[in-house]
């Protein structure tokens, strides 16, 4: 999986590098495309991951995946929807959002 693809999603869903939680979603993102295990303890090994990487925490991880979420869900949620393969009633939360992003690379059905 390259990180390009996770770019392009990204944008794909309306946000775009400007956003302080692009790269730490897009490096997130990854880590659980390569290791899905990662989605089951984020807050314990994701996100500490992540800010160990960035010179963070795993708050402000956390923080800018949820925003993240947010912008997404506001400029596109339709393709948010197509991808997660069922109709939102509310934004996702952070690690759903990562759920749905690395399901979606993982079988393909990014349309």
């Amino acid at each position: 999986m390259e990180i390009q693809e996770i770019y392009t999603l990204l944008r794909r869903l309306g946000v775009n590098a400007t956003y302080k939680g692009f790269f730490l979603t897009a490096d997130a993102v990854l880590l659980c495309v390569n290791h899905q295990s990662n989605l089951q303890l984020v807050t314990k090994n994701l996100y500490p991951q992540v800010a160990r990487k960035y010179g963070t925490n795993w708050r402000a991880v956390e923080r800018n995946i949820r925003t993240t979420s947010a912008i997404a869900w506001k400029k596109n949620p339709e393709l948010l929807q197509r991808l997660a393969g069922t109709a939102l009633t509310q934004r996702p939360n952070a690690s759903y959002f990562l759920a749905i992003l690395s399901a979606s690379l993982l079988d393909g059905s990014i349309t």
